[in-house]
């Protein structure tokens, strides 16, 4: 029997757990797999290792595993192949197969846009835009920021549109906050390229509100969130599996 095993990245608040269930539970109506299930990589329950067996005790003879992440960093590379790696050994009989991320995606920068656009303030031509990722060490991660950034300026055609990091890579969140206070826009646009609420978008909060009383406008947007283009393309996913004949 074929399962579908939506992992999250989960986090301490409470609120971004409800967010992410709450997405998941959209994504099942939009696929007919007879088994579907969430986990979390990490600060929420069940954990990845759980969730499959939750699978296999429901009749799972083949999981589909779809990461409901940003970007192919640490936690595509190396924990969810860990933990899939670990089921297998002790399942020896289970098919898993590993999807990617959301990754580069024209839908992607089309969320930006309308994040953007929902703080009611016009781009102009001296407006810029921050986008603020999570970070990771894998450069992949800045490589993929480098190119969302290249096609969120095309479509916007803002003369300039950085990225900076909460952790783990260069440039820092201050630091892009220095460059940017330091330039000659007068509007600066902040987007949290985050999936859900949390510790992070609160710094980022946090350290804007230290810039109103400058002669700039900074806007903080909102996060991405679960989006419903999000759900389209992990609509699009399954459907590609749905057409292959996986498991016994």
């Amino acid at each position: 029997m074929q399962a579908v095993l939506y992992v999250c990245h989960g986090s301490r608040l409470a609120k971004a757990c409800e967010e992410a269930i709450a997405f998941v539970e959209q994504c099942k109506m939009s696929t007919d797999f007879p088994i579907q299930e969430i986990c979390f990589i990490e600060l929420a329950d069940p954990d990845i290792a759980t969730g499959i067996e939750i699978c296999v005790k429901k009749g799972a003879t083949s999981i589909i595993v779809i990461p409901i992440l940003l970007l192919a960093a640490g936690h595509v590379k190396q924990d969810i192949p860990e933990a899939i790696q670990k089921a297998r050994q002790r399942y020896p009989f289970l098919q898993i197969l590993l999807d990617e991320p959301f990754g580069i995606h024209e839908k992607m920068v089309s969320i930006i846009i309308e994040r953007m656009m929902e703080s009611a303030v016009s781009l102009h031509e001296r407006a810029m835009i921050l986008l603020v990722a999570r970070g990771s060490s894998d450069p992949d991660t800045k490589s993929a920021m480098k190119t969302i950034a290249g096609m969120l300026q095309q479509k916007t055609n803002v003369s300039r549109v950085d990225v900076c990091f909460l952790a783990a890579a260069a440039p820092s969140l201050e630091d892009a906050l220095q460059a940017a206070k330091q330039s000659s826009y007068q509007t600066i646009f902040v987007v949290p390229y985050l999936l859900f609420t949390g510790v992070l978008m609160k710094k980022i909060e946090q350290r804007l509100r230290s810039l109103t009383s400058s002669d700039q406008q900074w806007v903080l947007c909102g996060y991405l969130g679960y989006h419903p283009f999000l759900k389209e393309l992990i609509k699009e996913k399954l459907q590609k599996y749905s057409q292959l004949t996986i498991g016994v």
